[in-house]
Formats: structure tokens, sequence, C-alpha cells
């Protein structure tokens, strides 16, 4: 198979497997790894399919690859139906059996270092054969992922309008300060005082900045940030350094170098766990019912 080129939908399905997935992460190695194959035996699906079509469809750019028009055009005409074929695949062998198979999962960078991993751990203890891929991200990109397929089930915060979602409970948004900051004392503080401090906050795709931004505008001020960042805990080592404050959900392990101050009024968001249009697998079903029983431990009240 990789040594000369075929032609067929049976020849095809391989190769445009290995091409989905370099075309996905923009890396021959990184795409192997996915496939659990070896580079040299992607790099050689590639080119049995660009000399079955007869043209080129990557160029290299820097440590990686990049698509060429015909492979921009390709992708877009069967990105679809690889992961379609993956669906049915992973289906046909996981449906009869709820025991077994693959649950693609998603949870938000917040709630990272304790809950989530102490729930799948319960979950695993459970149901030791299923297999768990698990990715990390904000809530954008665990959205992007649980539309089109890649994910299976995602926990966000605050879930999407268009995905079918079961409420998990709310997540506190408060503010951190520097334990020598002069409201490092206080048990509550109103919005508006915070007018003339310097912030450390997420980029304006983030979804915490869009309430940063919203809450204070309603408070008659802009905020003035100071540092933005996607990390969350480095948020917080900025903030632990005095160099700013933040409003953040409560961190999951201690933080003994920050203090962290109740906000006057509702500050808090939903937390939802997310499920795709796809269809569902037994194994699917089994932890999200194991997610919406222990609703609690995810949401902290």
């Amino acid at each position: 198979m990789d040594d000369y080129v075929e032609v067929g939908a049976q020849a095809l399905a391989p190769l445009l497997a290995a091409f989905d997935a370099a075309a996905e992460t923009g890396h021959f190695t990184r795409a192997a790894e996915r496939l659990g194959m070896p580079q040299s035996s992607l790099s050689r699906r590639i080119k049995t399919l660009e000399q079955t079509l007869g043209v080129g469809l990557f160029q290299p750019i820097g440590r990686g690859v990049a698509l060429t028009p015909q492979g921009h055009e390709l992708h877009e005409r069967t990105r679809g139906l690889v992961r379609a074929l993956d669906d049915a695949v992973r289906r046909v062998r996981t449906d009869a059996d709820p025991d077994s198979g693959l649950v693609r999962f998603g949870f938000p960078l917040t709630l990272g270092p304790v809950s989530i991993p102490a729930l799948l751990a319960q979950f695993h203890t459970r149901a030791p054969r299923i297999r768990l891929h698990l990715v990390q991200a904000h809530g954008e990109e665990l959205a992007d992922q649980v539309r089109t397929g890649r994910l299976d089930l995602a926990v966000m915060i605050p879930p999407p309008a268009d995905l079918p979602t079961v409420a998990l409970g709310r997540q506190r948004i408060e503010l951190h300060v520097a334990r020598g900051h002069p409201l490092a004392g206080r048990t509550r503080v109103d919005l508006a005082e915070l007018a003339e401090e310097t912030f450390i906050a997420n980029p304006p795709s983030y979804q915490l900045r869009t309430l940063l931004d919203s809450w204070c505008a309603a408070a008659g001020f802009m905020p003035r940030v100071l540092f933005e960042i996607t990390e969350f805990e480095t948020v917080r080592a900025l903030v632990a350094l005095g160099l700013g404050v933040a409003l953040l959900p409560a961190a999951e392990v201690s933080q003994p170098d920050l203090a962290v101050v109740r906000i006057d009024g509702e500050r808090d968001r939903e937390i939802g766990l997310v499920s795709g249009d796809h269809g569902s697998t037994l194994a699917v079903a089994r932890l999200r019912d194991f997610l919406i029983a222990r609703r609690v431990g995810i949401s902290g009240g």
C-alpha cells in the first residue's frame, strides 16, 4: 500500500486519513503520532496520494508543512468524509459494549488541577476499559472541536447556545489581589472601587475577559489592562507579585500569596456539559451520565 499507487475508495481511505491528520496538525511527525504510525509510513501515504491525484498537497513551512491551494480544496471536500468514517467505525466497535471504547472529552483551563482529574480517576475505577482522549483548552476551541466531531463531550464555562447542554452548576468569579494589597483584608468589594486599579487579564477572545470588560463598563469605567495572557496560573503569579489585580474563579490549589475578595452582585457563570450532534456510543453515554450524577464535584456547590 505504501510503496505503490492504487486507485479506488479502498486504497484512498488510509491515504486520506494520513492527509487529514497532516492537514490538521501542520506537521508530519505530530500527524504520525496521532495515527500511531511511523512518520515514514505517513510520508509515503501522502506521497502516494499526491501521485494518485497528480498534484502537490503540502509545501514546507518552517519546521512544519502547509497546504497548497490544491491541498486546501481537497481538505475542505474530504475532512467531513474522514471524520464520518472514523465515527462510523468507532461506533460500530463500541456501541454494543458500554465498558469499552474511546471517549474524546474536553474541559476548561480553570478546572484542570483537581476537580476534573479527580472525577476522571473515579470514572476509571468503574470503567477501566474505556479509553479517554483528553483535551484541555479555552471555550471557543472546545466548542469548535465538539461541533466538528473531534470531541464527544466537553465541560464548558459557559456552554455555547447552539449545542446540547446539561447544566452542572455555576462558577463564581472573585477579585484576586496580592497579600500586601490594600484590599486584601476586605471580605467584599464593590466593582466601582477598582476603577483606578491595574488589571491582569486574558485576551479579548476569552469569555472571562468579556465579563471583565462588561462588568467594569456597567460600573462606570474601562479596566486598565497591563498584562494580557492566556494561562490562568500565570495571571495568578503576576497578581501575587503585585503587578495588578484580576477577576478569576477560585484556584483549585492553595495560593498562599494571593487574597481572594468577593465582589458585590451576581458574579458567576454557568458550567455546562456539552455534547455534539454526531451520535453517541454507549461509552460516551456512560461518561456523560457519570458526570451529570456528580455535578457537585465539578461546580463545587
